[in-house]
């Protein structure tokens, strides 16, 4: 008996085209860039951040120094770069952005999108104010004589110790450096909090001279008393929005011109930097230190923990700003050739940084007469003021330790003075460096804040030319700063339009007016006296881990629930027996149709191949254990449409199972232990730590509770909702695209 086709399963109301269906919204012709070097400036931009310029050059040296370069490259070949060219393709090949994306790869998992624009809103609140800061050190280097350039100043303390071009100068544990008092205060971690009650009077007033040039935290009793705003930060911050909103306003139009200079400026400041540095007395010592070598490192579990997070956080998938530039490019761009040079360019930028960095600071264990590691390690600092918490040493394997154990406080601005607690700046949460020293006080870690606010700033400072070097320095911190805000603020605009293009195709200014609003507004309470408390608390539950589940999640969801392509006819139903071909799963192997060739007139889901064609044959027909997912499948059939070759085993590998196992990895590490937060001597009270949690969760939630909502508005029974789910939806776009383009199936 001939077999019957069974009919397409029906569409929902106005889907289909059919008699009744509501008429098709029009499809907004998409932007797309001017150049292809306005894409490939955008996307180096995102990723070269101030995380390459002190973060990889510590963890380096931290970690091995040149050992460290082997975890680094296998955690970049199997773990990283993978995800980076993921996330070109699906942004490439679906033109959208990181909410309606998900429509077409797979429904349920659409609340991904809405939580990477919550974290986009929440790094925005905090990475905003650190360029803000890096303005205020711009302004204040117009001047003949820096003003961290000697203790002459009316914020200097008597502590103050300037040791350049001196000899006989002794230096303390209470000496501070005038770059350090410009930018902390004269008493350092010496100087603690005033003792506050919940809810009592607002904070003393400082002693005289001691005032805080830039962030004069002392004005605030804590998160208790934040106190009131710093004026001349927030016409920092307002001044850096502003650039923000002009360069953002108009799209890609205008982004991609901006970052013609905001991309490439750095590279050239760099090299002016690199070429000073060298020239310096001194500057062979701290490449020795930067590169030497100690294999034992590699044995540490730390070491290997530390290279994952650091590529992932460098390279930046899963924040949505890759599905968006991507998004913006011509159809058949060869973005698997981006992805390679793009991060090639990042993972060098990063080891040319530490050239930069070190040459600087064994120029300064010259001019002091000590070892590079006491410079790098600040050891002329004192250790943190004893906080009240339980003891939990460092293990010798490189385990979790709290933040600030063995680290100055003023340090940990941001967890910048520990290993492992920037996020944007390429780190998790809470993962720190190994062995402290053995028998005696802990020696304070490398560098954080203090690098890119007091101890560069001070080697500047004794400089021949120091007011040009300083300003063409800061100068290069406010554009790494300002690309990365680019990328991170145009995937929350590219996400939030896209999905509701009937509402703000037409009113893009209006729309980017009213999200840098916002964000400015949201950033208020990090301008304040105590705004570094709130700093390092979005910084520490902002992202982080909910940042790495939600990359997590999108490679699950590629990897294993990928849909069906739009560029093919609709599925059809084929006899019992067969496969059925819809936007789930094939449940009979690799490529779905265990090797057959599809019927004529058969629509084959995730592939562009013809009909009649069917998908290629699996050449591990044999061994079922090794063909990959079906979503890897559809996924490589869509690439292959778009670049006209299919990925290669090894990227099916890394996206269903290397990459994720890492992500796994990272995202265990970082929560086997919550230490208690502290700042400045400044223990965080218990009910901070529970906001702090509020808001890490606070983004993740949207994942689950979509689910939820999903499901439950779903008509049918649980099976058929499950169906539906996790079945593509056709959109505007794609029933224009049939009704144009494609004949019925017979």
């Amino acid at each position: 008996m001939g077999e019957q086709p069974c009919p397409a399963p029906a569409s929902p109301p106005g889907q289909d085209g059919g008699p009744g269906a509501s008429p098709v919204p029009p499809v907004h012709p998409r932007d797309k860039w001017s150049k292809k070097m306005d894409f490939l400036l955008s996307v180096v931009g995102f990723a070269v951040d101030l995380g390459n310029v002190w973060r990889f050059p510590y963890i380096c040296y931290q970690n091995g120094g040149g050992a460290f370069l082997i975890p680094y490259t296998l955690m970049a070949v199997f773990g990283g770069v993978p995800l980076f060219y993921m996330e070109l393709a699906l942004g490439q090949f679906h033109r959208t952005g990181a909410i309606p994306i998900w429509r077409r790869i797979c429904p349920i998992f659409k609340g991904i999108g809405f939580a990477i624009c919550i974290i986009g809103l929440y790094v925005s609140f905090y990475y905003n104010t650190i360029i803000a800061w890096a303005l205020y050190y711009f302004y204040s280097s117009f001047s003949g004589t820096l003003p961290w350039a000697s203790c002459d100043n009316p914020w200097n303390t008597p502590n103050c110790t300037n040791y350049f071009g001196r000899s006989n100068v002794t230096w303390t544990n209470s000496s501070r450096s005038p770059a350090e008092e410009f930018y902390t205060g004269g008493c350092g971690t010496t100087c603690p909090l005033p003792e506050r009650p919940r809810a009592g009077p607002a904070a003393p007033e400082p002693l005289p001279g001691r005032r805080r040039k830039v962030l004069e935290i002392q004005k605030s009793g804590g998160l208790y008393d934040v106190g009131g705003i710093r004026w001349q930060l927030l016409l920092c911050l307002f001044l850096i929005f502003t650039i923000v909103y002009f360069s953002l306003w108009k799209g890609v139009k205008t982004s991609g011109k901006v970052v013609w200079v905001t991309a490439t400026l750095p590279y050239l400041v760099l090299l002016i930097l690199l070429v000073r540095g060298a020239t310096l007395p001194g500057a062979w010592r701290g490449v020795l230190f930067y590169l030497r070598p100690d294999w034992g490192k590699l044995l540490s579990t730390a070491v290997w923990v530390d290279a994952a997070a650091q590529i992932f956080f460098s390279l930046g998938p899963g924040f949505g700003v890759l599905l968006a530039l991507a998004s913006y490019n011509h159809f058949h761009n060869n973005c698997y050739r981006d992805a390679l040079v793009t991060s090639a360019v990042n993972c060098l930028t990063s080891f040319l940084s530490g050239f930069v960095i070190f040459t600087v600071l064994g120029y300064m264990a010259e001019m002091r007469d000590v070892e590079v590691e006491d410079v790098a390690r600040d050891k002329g600092l004192p250790p943190p003021a004893p906080v009240s918490r339980p003891a939990q040493p460092c293990s010798a394997q490189g385990s979790v330790c709290p933040p600030g154990l063995g680290v100055p406080e003023h340090l940990e601005v941001l967890g910048l003075g520990m290993e492992g607690s920037e996020v944007l700046w390429g780190i998790p949460p809470r993962l720190c460096q190994s062995s402290r020293g053995k028998g005696k006080a802990n020696p304070p870690p490398l560098l954080g804040p203090s690098l890119l606010f007091i101890t560069y700033p001070e080697a500047i400072a004794n400089m021949v030319g120091s007011t040009f070097f300083a300003i063409i320095f800061f100068l290069m911190m406010i554009m790494l700063g300002l690309d990365s805000t680019f990328g991170g603020l145009e995937a929350v605009i590219t996400a939030v339009m896209d999905e509701y293009p009937q509402v703000l195709a037409k009113r893009r200014e209006l729309f980017v007016l009213g999200l840098i609003t916002v964000c400015f507004l949201g950033s208020l309470s990090t301008l304040t006296y105590g705004g570094a408390y709130v700093v390092k608390l979005l910084e520490e539950f902002g992202a982080g881990c909910s940042i790495l589940a939600v990359v997590l999640l999108e490679t699950i969801a590629v990897s294993w629930f990928y849909g069906e392509s739009f560029s093919l006819l609709r599925s059809t139903w084929k006899s019992a027996g067969t496969a059925r071909v819809l936007g789930l799963t094939h449940p009979r192997g690799c490529g779905g149709l265990r090797g057959r060739r599809a019927a004529p007139g058969e629509a084959v889901m995730g592939s562009s191949i013809a009909p009649g064609s069917g998908p290629p044959r699996c050449s591990h027909l044999t061994q079922r254990r090794l063909c990959p997912p079906a979503g890897i499948q559809r996924f490589s059939h869509d690439v292959k449409a778009m670049l006209g070759f299919a990925p290669g085993l090894f990227w099916k590998v890394c996206w269903a199972a290397i990459s994720p196992a890492l992500l796994a990895f990272i995202v265990v590490s970082s929560l086997l232990e919550q230490p208690p937060l502290v700042l400045f001597s400044y223990q965080y009270p218990a009910w901070s730590t529970s906001v702090g949690h509020l808001v890490g969760a606070s983004s993740f939630i949207c994942i689950p509770v979509y689910m939820v909502y999903k499901l439950v508005w779903t008509p049918g029974s649980l099976k058929q909702r499950l169906a539906v789910c996790v079945r593509p939806e056709k959109t505007a776009r794609d029933v224009q695209a049939e009704a144009l383009r494609m004949s019925p199936v017979p």
